[in-house]
């Protein structure tokens, strides 16, 4: 469809989470904890990984990075989000609804990647660790997560590109709380068609990709596991995955809740709580699930307090 004499829409207004007045200042000191975990939580793993020798391994090589990205997803999200919870009109210029959905897709997609290797560490750790120290080398593990960073850059910059071509010059309210792709698809005036099919190849090639590879990482773990003849055994690798398997739980859950039920069901006000796990809470959680359920992070803590405490 093309449109003549429109203007450009210069600025879009978020909706927001909620229209309840009475709800804004608990919801702002809520997000606003939340946002103070995550930063303390994700920076606190990222130090404790570099000063705790015992955790110099590939494991922990991933996890800090996953940190790095968990903190940075967080944080483009987060503190517009609770500006926007106490102001009156919720504001955001073209240029930073743009910035804001590139850097969202680019971590978005990074971390799925990221999640991708570690599946693949601790399926070589489990069913080859013989092998493990050779095949997780220094250079090779770096390798990975460049490619999981590049993986993200470009999902970005096709993002990128793509919202940049569309033209709004209708309406320009965000029915969400932060840029999307799908509202903005919304309120084009734009022809989408093309565009919902490169978004929906991107998608599918990182989102499929990730997700089988996990998955058959994580079926020849289990099955491998499930041969150790010891109770012990078995308890001992079921417990190395455990961690990783939560993340990736909530990682993937929101996502499939969203895309997985029918048209018909699908409620704006659901995909708000949703955005809101996947967005804020999902980088909250994932270090306190690390620091929570691992012995080894644990026991760095105790270390690297007790080395500051003693003199």
């Amino acid at each position: 469809m093309t449109w003549s004499n429109c203007t450009e829409a210069t600025e879009f207004i978020f909706s927001g989470f909620t229209d309840r007045p009475e709800l804004q200042i608990a919801l702002f000191v809520l997000f606003l904890v939340v946002y103070a975990v995550t930063l303390l939580g994700n920076l606190g793993m990222i130090l404790l990984i570099r000063l705790a020798a015992q955790l110099q391994t590939p494991m922990y090589f991933f996890l800090s990075t996953l940190a790095f990205v968990d903190f940075w997803y967080s944080t483009f999200i987060t503190p517009k989000f609770l500006a926007d919870l106490l102001a009156e009109r919720k504001v955001i210029s073209y240029a930073a609804c743009v910035c804001q959905y590139c850097f969202v897709s680019f971590f978005g997609v990074t971390e799925s990647f990221l999640l991708t290797v570690m599946a693949y560490d601790r399926y070589v750790a489990i069913c080859n660790p013989l092998l493990y120290t050779a095949v997780m080398s220094p250079r090779f593990c770096v390798q990975l997560v460049a490619g999981s960073f590049l993986a993200g850059f470009i999902n970005g910059m096709i993002q990128t590109i793509t919202t940049l071509k569309l033209s709004f010059c209708g309406p320009n309210v965000i029915d969400l709380f932060f840029c999307d792709i799908s509202p903005l698809l919304s309120l084009s005036c734009s022809n989408t068609s093309v565009y919902h099919v490169i978004l929906l190849a991107v998608a599918c090639v990182a989102g499929i990709f990730t997700s089988l590879t996990i998955l058959i990482s994580y079926v020849l773990i289990f099955s491998n596991i499930l041969k150790i003849r010891s109770a012990e055994g078995k308890r001992k690798g079921f417990n190395t995955c455990t961690s990783h398997v939560t993340v990736v739980t909530i990682f993937y859950g929101p996502a499939l809740f969203i895309y997985m039920q029918p048209s018909t069901q699908h409620s704006r006000d659901q995909d708000k709580v949703v955005s809101v796990f996947y967005t804020m809470v999902t980088p909250m959680l994932n270090p306190l699930i690390y620091s929570l359920r691992n012995k080894e992070v644990k026991n760095a803590v105790k270390r690297v307090i007790e080395m500051n405490l003693v003199p």
